[in-house]
């Protein structure tokens, strides 16, 4: 019986001890794993190379045959928002038809593609030799040497008109963050024709935000989105003058205009900031007999006619540089409710 027990007491002992020095299996937490942004590529109906002009058969294309007679839809984007509504309408008015603001039977067959959707565009060093980031500060941007463009996709959305998501979409393949020369883009194939003349007039319409160009027989020559002031106090009304036109501008910072900015207020005195596509009044400026006030480019073309100003007319940088080809000293710019 002692030989008994006292086996037992030694194999409780041991086990124990067995027990105290198995090994803890550790989990490891498993990385979460994002899943990889999928860019879903917009699909283009094919046209036989003798298949010009047609009609427009979607939005996408009606947004690029309205572009080429300059009647903007606004950042090409492939859907139906306002401001495609309001460039049918602009050119329902045109043809003296009945303004629905849609593609309906009687737009469609006026309305033609003369010729294909889309183009190749081909990154070169130039493109690439103009990329810098943007200052996050209005110090940091006055000591750059220009404003220009931050991304390869910023700049060739604004050649092609669109948004930069259309362009991800049409390239579904390509690897944004590091673009090389000589990479093939497909975008929009949209040209602004040269002017055959100035404009006699422009009419600014502040409840549907948008601006034309008239001709001397009262003719569209352009139709632009645009953004205006915020603050209802702060839109003109009524006749101005264009007074200055200015390409390419710098853009002079008074802090007493931006009293929202404690940067500006500390710095206490203006700062001017160097011309490029990424300057508060982006590439063109034409000034008003207004004080303060212009139609002007913008580094945000997307936003144009979403979002307000402080009391300008802010059009996208491309509209913008074609208005300057329109415009005259003294010409008269009418704003109308």
């Amino acid at each position: 019986m002692l030989v008994g027990l006292g086996w037992l007491w030694w194999h409780n002992k041991s086990a124990k001890k067995t027990a105290a020095h198995k090994p803890v299996a550790v989990v490891q937490p498993v990385a979460k794993v994002e899943p990889k942004k999928v860019v879903k590529p917009i699909v283009v109906a094919p046209v036989s190379p003798t298949g010009f002009p047609h009609p427009v058969r979607d939005v996408l294309e009606a947004q690029v045959a309205l572009a080429r007679r300059v009647i903007s839809p606004g950042a090409i984007d492939s859907a139906l928002g306002s401001q495609t509504r309001a460039a049918i309408a602009a050119f329902q008015r045109s043809q003296h038809l009945s303004e629905s603001a849609t593609l309906d039977t009687n737009t469609r067959p006026l309305l033609m593609l003369d010729a294909p959707l889309l183009t190749n565009y081909t990154v070169t060093t130039n493109d690439l030799a103009r990329l810098q980031p943007i200052g996050k500060t209005w110090l940091a941007k006055s000591e750059q040497s220009a404003l220009d463009y931050e991304t390869i996709l910023e700049l060739v959305a604004e050649k092609a008109h669109a948004y930069q998501s259309l362009i991800q979409k049409l390239n579904p393949e390509v690897d944004w963050t590091n673009v090389l020369a000589g990479t093939v883009l497909k975008i929009p194939s949209v040209d602004y024709p040269e002017p055959a003349d100035k404009a006699a007039f422009v009419v600014i319409h502040l409840s549907e935000r948008y601006l034309e160009a008239f001709g001397e027989e009262t003719n569209l020559l352009a139709h632009f989105p645009c953004s205006i002031a915020a603050k209802k106090e702060k839109r003109p009304a009524g006749e101005l003058q264009v007074t200055v036109i200015a390409p390419d501008p710098n853009y002079t910072v008074n802090p007493e205009l931006f009293p929202e900015s404690s940067e500006l207020q500390a710095i206490g005195h203006k700062i001017r900031l160097p011309p490029g596509p990424n300057n508060p009044v982006g590439v063109a400026w034409i000034g008003l007999n207004l004080p303060g006030y212009g139609m002007h480019g913008t580094p945000g073309p997307e936003q144009v006619g979403r979002t307000e100003s402080h009391g300008c007319f802010r059009l996208a940088n491309w509209d913008a540089e074609y208005l300057v080809k329109l415009v005259w000293v003294g010409m008269p710019v009418e704003v109308v409710p």
